[in-house]
């Protein structure tokens, strides 16, 4: 069993993983002092992985929209009793989610962490399917799908991925829909399971007031070693051009919401990691209040305090997204590409750049000495293909120049995606 100590150059936080002899990735941050502690079993197993086969499969095998989703759902039932039951007699808060590229199962508590432990690695390893639990959690969800499909901020961000995406399966609900989740079925759920709840493809975190040789112990004790199945997901072809620019539907909402999004090249590992700093960057010059851009339509009151700006990213896909309210988003969208000529053209004042760039190091700085923010850095970093203290060294190797080349590369208007959702009448 294989032991590293990884140690920031910037911060001397530091961290260990364990390639354990089951086939788990295990990361664990002993932080002496807190309360607290934050554990996450996770699987790179999302939404968009809806194509797959081992080494064992000579073909591919394509299970329905939002099977993940299910799976994660079910996983809560065991024949005994359900989870949150278990914790509840621990004192423990436990919690999952489904997202585009992962599932994770988690607990937070101040004590017991042993005990919440075993239950936490306990669960995960026991799938129980039944056609009885099957059928009825499949009503469960479709009215979770139909509640989400008339949330407008929910519609105008899907809206904008199926006007940016022809085949990448990130332009479907992470639930799926109600006509695709009825062909789920326990074998089906057990194949998925089978396949993607491998160890060899899943990863635990753990930060807090824990001792890492006890987290050791439990995980020997009650981990289930098994082989690597050798997985490979793929996905449908996705050409670089988008569906359509623009997106209009009517809803009853109290002020018109909008996402422009622009469909960037798709990247892994380190490489995606530097696209991304570089996009967060970008994103947060041109949403910045105190910049003359956003002054003006702030003064003009052409957008408010909403108006902001995120890098979406996953498995085959990276879109720099902008969005908030406003009667007048193709305004937005002229000057958000006429600030993007102009500071392509004429260049990042430093002074800006210094200081989101400032900015972004002390928000990473402060994460480090949160338990929740530590377990959720180790495990995305292991998903994302990087390590936990990458992402401080990147922005601080970043320059104003890096940022202009990812915005002469990728911010292209022709890629360029307006979703709005209007005021009814």
């Amino acid at each position: 069993m294989k032991k590293d100590i990884l140690t920031s150059s910037r911060t001397g936080d530091s961290c260990i993983h364990i390639k354990h002899k089951s086939g788990l990735d295990i990361y664990i941050c002993e932080m002496k002092g807190f309360s607290s502690i934050e554990a996450m079993f996770g699987t790179k197993y999302g939404s968009v992985n809806t194509m797959f086969k081992t080494a064992a499969d000579k073909d591919y095998t394509t299970v329905p929209e939002g099977i993940a989703h299910f799976l994660e759902h079910k996983l809560f039932e065991n024949e005994d009793c359900g989870v949150f039951e278990l914790y509840a007699r621990t004192g423990a808060s436990g919690n999952a989610f489904t997202s585009f590229d992962k599932t994770c199962y988690l607990f937070s508590c101040s004590k017991n962490y042993e005990e919440n432990l075993k239950i936490l690695l306990d669960f995960v390893q026991k799938p129980y399917f039944t056609k009885e639990n099957v059928d009825k959690e499949m009503g469960i969800i479709g009215q979770e799908i139909k509640m989400t499909n008339d949330n407008p901020e929910w519609r105008v961000f899907f809206n904008m991925l199926r006007g940016m995406y022809h085949a990448h399966p990130v332009k479907i609900d992470i639930a799926g829909t109600v006509e695709s989740i009825s062909h789920i079925d326990a074998d089906l759920l057990y194949k998925c399971y089978d396949t993607f709840y491998n160890l060899n493809n899943m990863v635990l975190s753990i930060a807090g007031n824990i001792s890492a040789d006890k987290v050791l112990e439990i995980c020997d004790s009650c981990l289930r070693p098994c082989a690597d199945k050798g997985l490979e997901t793929v996905f449908p072809d996705e050409p670089a051009e988008i569906v359509q620019a623009e997106i209009r539907e009517k809803q009853p909402v109290g002020a018109s919401i909008f996402n422009l999004g622009c469909k960037c090249t798709a990247k892994s590992g380190y490489e995606r990691l530097k696209d991304m700093t570089a996009a967060s960057i970008a994103t947060s010059l041109l949403s910045d209040p105190a910049l003359p851009m956003c002054e003006r339509l702030l003064k003009e009151e052409v957008i408010n305090s909403t108006f902001g700006g995120e890098v979406f990213y996953g498995d085959n896909y990276f879109t720099v997204i902008f969005s908030g309210e406003s009667d007048e988003p193709e305004k937005i969208r002229e000057a958000l590409f006429a600030e993007t000529d102009r500071l392509i053209n004429e260049g990042i004042n430093e002074k800006d750049f210094q200081r989101i760039k400032k900015s972004s190091y002390g928000m990473m700085v402060c994460e480090l000495n949160n338990v929740e923010a530590v377990a959720n850095l180790m495990l995305n970093a292991h998903i994302d293909g990087v390590k936990p203290y990458d992402a401080i060294e990147v922005l601080s190797e970043m320059t104003s120049n890096d940022v202009i080349d990812f915005m002469r590369r990728e911010m292209r208007r022709d890629r360029c995606v307006l979703s709005i959702i209007e005021k009814e009448a």
